[in-house]
C-alpha cells in the first residue's frame, strides 16, 4: 500500500500534468499521520469569547447539550475549555495573578479547579468531563499555556519519568508578558522533553482530543512546537495541535504545518468591522498555505452572545451587524479557516443557529481545494476555490467599503504615529478651536494592523485663558471604536488608564479605528490633552501602533452607496458557455449565466455562490 507521502506526491504530479500551476496548487500536507486526525477544518465551541478565564462546568455541559442537539449533524464536535481551569479563584475582565488559587499536582501538572469543576474531584481530572462528551458524540479540548508552572518551578517540584526537577529545565527567557504562570521550557536540558511526555501522557488519560497551545505563535516557539509534537506523538492518544496566537511568522510556514494542525495568523479576534476587514489581506497571505490537516487559523468566530464574563467587553450579542456576519462565515468557509464559535450556545437565535448550521456553506469550509483569492479592485473582492467531487466552482464575492474618513493633512492637528518605542508612548496635544462648534477626536491605525490599538486621551480639557473644562465632563455626541466601546475614565478593556508605567484619574479610552464627536460649548479657544498608548498595547507581544488626529470639522467623505455590483468575469474562472449559479446563504438559482456574473453586494456585505456547468475554459 503507497505511503501517505507517495501518494501526495503522485497527486502532485498529476496535477502538474493538468496544468494546475504552483499559484493555484496549495501544498500537499507533510508527510504525518497527525494530519490524518484533522483531514478538515476543526469546528467547534470554545469558552473564551463569553466566558474568559471563569469557566464552569455546568456552563461546557450546557453548551456541549446544545451543539449536540443543534449542531453535531452540521459537523460541529469539539468543545473547547480555554484558559486557566486550573486556577479556582480567577476574575474577569482581567486574570488574577495577586493571589490566584492554584490547581497543581505532584509532578508540577497543572489540574482542573474542582469549585469550578466539581467532576474532577478525588483526582480525576478532565476525565469524567471527557467521557461526557465523548458520550454525546462530541471530543474534548483544552487551552494551555506555554511551558512549565512558575509555582511548580518555585517548589521544584518533580518530573515524571525523569530525575529533574521543575527547576532544572526553566528559562525566564521568553515569558509571556501578558501572564505570568509560566516559564519557557528549555529544550536539551534533562527533564525538559520529559515534562512534556508527562502532561500529554496526563491528557491521554483524561481523554483529550484537542489542544490550543497559547504563547506559542508570535514570537514563535520553535524549541516547545517540536517538544509538544513530540509529546503528543508518544502520548498514544490522537489529539489535535492548534497554535495561539498570531500572526505564527509566515517563514515558519512549512515549519509549523509540519507539526500542528492549526496554527494562527493573527492576534485576539473580536466583533471589530477593522479587524474583519484585516483579514482580506491575511487570509491571501496565507492561503497558499492551506492543506489537508494543517490548517492557517483565523481565529475564532465572535457571533451569537459574548462578554457574559469575558476578558474583553461586555455581556452583549455580537456587534457584527448581519451583512458582516456573512462576510465572517463566507471569508473563513472558503479560506477553510477552522471554525471555533465564541458565543453562548444556548444563547443562540434563529439567525445565528442558521448562519453556523448552512450545510452548503460548511460544504466549502470542508471540502474546497484551490482556494484563492481571485481579484480585489479597492475594496471589493472574490475569492473562488473548486469542488474536487463534481468540479464545481465556488465563489464568494465581498463589499468591504466604508466611508472614507479624510487625510490627516486637513485635520486641525495630528500627532506622529505612537508606538512602544515612542518616548514616553504618548505626545502632548494642544489645538486652537478658536470658533469650532463640533470636536472630532479619531485614532488611527499606525500602519501595522489596528489589533491590541488601544489609545488613551488622558486628562482632555477645553480652555479659555484659565478657565478650563474638563472634557470628561461633556457628554460626547458620538463614540465608535475600532474594537470594544469608548470609556470614560477607564482603558477600552475597562482597565486603569495606564501610560508608560503612569495611571491617570481622568481620560478617555478607545480602540483605532475610532471616532468621537462632541458638540463643544461656546467660547473655548484650545483643546489639550496628552494622547498615550494604553499599557495593554505596550504589553502585547510587539505592541501597537496608533496616530490621534483632532478635526474641528467633519472627518468624513460622503458615504458610499449601499450596495454596489461586484462584476466577476467567469473566464477567470476558467469558465465558458452557460452556466447555472446557486446562491448558497438564500439557495436561490439562477441559470443561463454567461460571460460574466455581477450581483449586487451590500456595503460590508457577501454573497457565496457555486458554479455548476459550462465548459472549462479552452476545451470544446
Amino acid at each position: 500500500m503507497p505511503t501517505f507521502s507517495l501518494v501526495a506526491r503522485r497527486l502532485a504530479a498529476v496535477l502538474l500534468v493538468l496544468g494546475a500551476g504552483p499559484t493555484l496548487a496549495q501544498k500537499s500536507a507533510p508527510a504525518s499521520d497527525f494530519h490524518q486526525w484533522a483531514a478538515t477544518p476543526p469546528m467547534g465551541w470554545n469558552s473564551w469569547d463569553c466566558y474568559g478565564p471563569t469557566v464552569t462546568e455546568a456552563e461546557v455541559r450546557a453548551n456541549a447539550d446544545y451543539m449536540a442537539k443543534n449542531m453535531k449533524s452540521s459537523g460541529w464536535d469539539y468543545v473547547v475549555v480555554d484558559i486557566r481551569w486550573y486556577v479556582g479563584n480567577d476574575t474577569a475582565h482581567g486574570y488574577n495573578e495577586k493571589d490566584p488559587a492554584w490547581n497543581i499536582d505532584e509532578y508540577g501538572r497543572f489540574v482542573p479547579a474542582v469549585n469550578r469543576f466539581p467532576s474532577a474531584a478525588g483526582g480525576k481530572g478532565f476525565k469524567p468531563l471527557a467521557d461526557y462528551l465523548h458520550a454525546k458524540g462530541l471530543k474534548f479540548g483544552i487551552h494551555i499555556m506555554r511551558g512549565v508552572p512558575v509555582v511548580a518551578v518555585q517548589r521544584r517540584l518533580p518530573i515524571l519519568g525523569s530525575k529533574a526537577t521543575a527547576a532544572d529545565i526553566y528559562s525566564k527567557e521568553g515569558q509571556a508578558a501578558w501572564l505570568h504562570d509560566m516559564y519557557t521550557v528549555v529544550d536539551g536540558r534533562p527533564g525538559a522533553q520529559e515534562y512534556y511526555d508527562s502532561l500529554f501522557k496526563l491528557y491521554a488519560s483524561w481523554g483529550l482530543d484537542f489542544v490550543k497551545v497559547d504563547d506559542l505563535s508570535e514570537p514563535y516557539h520553535k524549541p516547545e512546537v517540536e517538544m509538544i509534537r513530540r509529546a503528543i506523538d508518544k502520548s498514544g492518544r490522537r489529539i489535535v495541535f492548534s497554535t495561539s496566537p498570531g500572526e505564527t511568522p509566515i517563514a515558519e510556514s512549512q515549519h509549523v504545518a509540519a507539526h500542528a494542525n492549526m496554527w494562527r495568523t493573527v492576534g485576539d479576534f473580536w466583533d471589530s468591522w477593522g479587524q474583519l476587514k484585516e483579514h482580506f489581506e491575511v487570509c491571501n497571505r496565507w492561503a497558499p498555505h492551506i492543506s489537508s490537516g494543517a490548517f492557517p487559523d483565523a481565529d475564532m468566530l465572535p457571533l451569537g452572545r459574548l462578554g457574559i464574563r469575558a476578558e474583553r467587553g461586555d455581556d452583549r450579542m455580537t456587534r457584527f451587524t448581519r451583512d458582516e456576519q456573512y462576510t465572517l462565515m463566507s471569508l473563513w468557509s472558503i479560506f477553510r479557516s477552522p471554525l471555533m464559535f465564541g458565543g453562548d450556545l444556548p444563547s443562540n437565535d434563529p439567525f445565528t443557529l442558521g448562519l453556523i448550521t448552512n450545510k452548503d456553506v460548511l460544504a466549502v469550509n470542508r471540502r474546497s481545494t484551490h482556494n484563492r483569492q481571485l481579484f480585489r479592485h479597492n475594496d471589493l473582492l472574490a475569492w473562488t476555490a473548486d469542488d474536487p467531487a463534481t468540479g464545481d466552482k465556488f465563489l464568494a464575492v465581498f463589499n468591504a467599503q466604508d466611508q472614507e474618513m479624510n487625510p490627516a493633512s486637513e485635520a486641525a492637528w495630528s500627532s506622529a504615529v505612537i508606538s512602544r518605542r515612542t518616548p514616553g508612548q504618548a505626545q502632548a496635544v494642544d489645538v486652537d478651536i478658536t470658533g469650532a462648534r463640533t470636536l472630532y477626536l479619531n485614532v488611527r491605525d499606525g500602519g501595522d494592523g489596528s489589533a491590541w490599538d488601544h489609545a488613551d486621551w488622558l486628562t482632555p480639557m477645553l480652555r479659555n485663558g484659565d478657565q478650563i473644562v474638563p472634557l470628561t465632563t461633556v457628554p460626547w455626541q458620538a463614540a465608535t471604536a475600532g474594537w470594544g466601546n469608548v470609556a470614560l475614565n477607564k482603558s477600552v478593556s475597562g482597565a486603569p488608564l495606564v501610560v508608560a508605567g503612569k495611571t491617570y484619574a481622568q481620560g478617555i479610552g478607545t480602540h483605532a479605528n475610532s471616532l468621537i464627536t462632541y458638540s463643544l460649548p461656546a467660547g473655548y479657544t484650545r483643546f489639550q490633552a496628552t494622547a498615550g498608548l494604553d499599557n495593554a498595547s505596550a504589553m502585547q507581544n510587539t505592541g501597537g501602533t496608533v496616530q490621534f488626529l483632532v478635526y474641528t470639522s467633519s472627518p468624513m467623505r460622503p458615504m458610499p452607496a449601499d450596495s454596489v455590483r461586484v462584476p466577476v468575469a467567469l473566464a477567470q474562472l476558467g469558465i465558458t458557455g452557460p452556466c447555472t449559479v446557486r446562491d448558497l446563504w438564500t439557495g436561490q438559482t439562477q441559470p443561463n449565466v454567461a460571460g460574466e456574473f455581477a450581483p449586487y453586494v451590500r456595503r460590508h456585505g457577501a454573497r457565496l455562490y457555486r458554479i455548476s456547468g459550462g465548459r472549462p475554459a479552452g476545451r470544446k
